[in-house]
C-alpha cells in the first residue's frame, strides 16, 4: 500500500484526527438565512386567504423552498406554469398549509447546508501558510525554481497545469505546487459520509490521478469517513484498487511535499 494512505488511515484511526481536521476545515453552520419583511408578509397574506398561486409564487422568490418536492426547479424555472398546473399547485399547497406559517418560516430560513461551505476552506487554510509557504501569483510563482504554491482559483489552476503541464482534463484544480523541482497537483475533498454525491467527489478525484501524461505528481488530498477502517466500498478501494495511487490527508500533505 502507498505510505500515504497507510499513513493516513493510521492517523485517523489513532489520532485526534477531528480535532485536527477542524483547522482545516472549520465547518460552522452559518446563521439562518435572511427574509425581507416585505415578502415574508406577502406569503402572510396569501397562506391566510388561501391564495395558492400567490402563495407558491411568493415561496419561489426566497433563496430556500420550505419542501423537498421534485417539481419544485421546474416551477421556478418557469413561472408561467403554474396557472397552467392547478392541480400540482393544490398538492404542494396543501402540504405547506399543513405545516402552518412557523414551520415555514423556520425552513426557509434554515442556514445553508455546511457541505456547501465546505468548497472554499481549503483554500483558506493553504492562504493561512498551513504547508509552510504563503501561495503566490502566477508571475510571482514562475520566477525562480524554488518550492512554491501557486495561488488561484480553482479555474485558474487549470488553466495553468493545461498551458504549463500538459493537464487535459475540464476539471478545476484544488492545488498546485513545487517542491523540490517537481510540480505537484491535486484536487482536495472532505468526503463527509458515504454513497451518492460523496461518492462522485470521491470518483472525480480518482479520475485526476488517472490522468495521463501530465508532467507533475498527481495527488488526491482527501479527508473524511474513507478512512474509517471496515467494509465500507471507499475504504476498499484505497486499500485494494487504489492502493498505489498518492491519496492522503490533508493532515500530511506538508511532509508528503517536502520529502520529494
Amino acid at each position: 500500500m502507498n505510505y500515504w494512505i497507510e499513513l493516513s488511515i493510521e492517523y485517523a484511526n489513532q489520532k485526534s484526527y477531528l480535532d485536527d481536521l477542524f483547522q482545516v476545515y472549520p465547518t460552522i453552520p452559518e446563521g439562518i438565512r435572511d427574509i425581507d419583511n416585505e415578502s415574508w408578509k406577502n406569503i402572510e397574506i396569501a397562506f391566510k386567504k388561501k391564495n395558492n398561486e400567490l402563495l407558491i409564487n411568493e415561496l419561489l422568490k426566497l433563496k430556500l423552498f420550505p419542501i423537498k418536492d421534485s417539481y419544485i426547479a421546474f416551477l421556478k424555472r418557469d413561472p408561467s406554469s403554474i396557472t397552467r398546473n392547478p392541480k400540482t399547485i393544490r398538492r404542494i399547497c396543501g402540504r405547506l398549509y399543513e405545516m402552518g406559517l412557523n414551520k415555514i418560516f423556520e425552513r426557509c430560513s434554515e442556514p445553508k447546508e455546511t457541505n456547501r461551505q465546505i468548497g472554499p476552506l481549503f483554500n483558506r487554510w493553504l492562504n493561512n501558510k498551513s504547508l509552510g509557504l504563503k501561495p503566490l501569483e502566477h508571475d510571482e510563482f514562475l520566477k525562480n525554481k524554488k518550492d512554491a504554491i501557486l495561488k488561484g482559483s480553482d479555474s485558474q489552476l487549470m488553466a495553468f497545469a493545461k498551458s504549463d503541464l500538459n493537464y487535459k482534463r475540464n476539471k478545476g484544480l484544488d492545488f498546485i505546487g513545487r517542491f523540490n523541482g517537481q510540480y505537484v497537483i491535486g484536487e482536495a475533498k472532505f468526503l463527509t459520509d458515504f454513497g451518492g454525491h460523496q461518492n462522485a467527489q470521491f470518483n472525480d478525484a480518482i479520475s485526476t490521478l488517472e490522468t495521463k501524461n501530465v508532467k507533475a505528481v498527481k495527488i488526491a488530498i482527501l479527508d473524511g469517513v474513507l478512512y474509517i477502517k471496515g467494509r465500507n466500498k471507499m475504504f476498499k478501494d484505497i486499500t485494494t484498487k487504489y492502493e498505489s495511487y498518492n491519496i492522503m490527508s490533508s493532515l500530511v500533505l506538508r511532509e508528503f511535499l517536502y520529502q520529494l
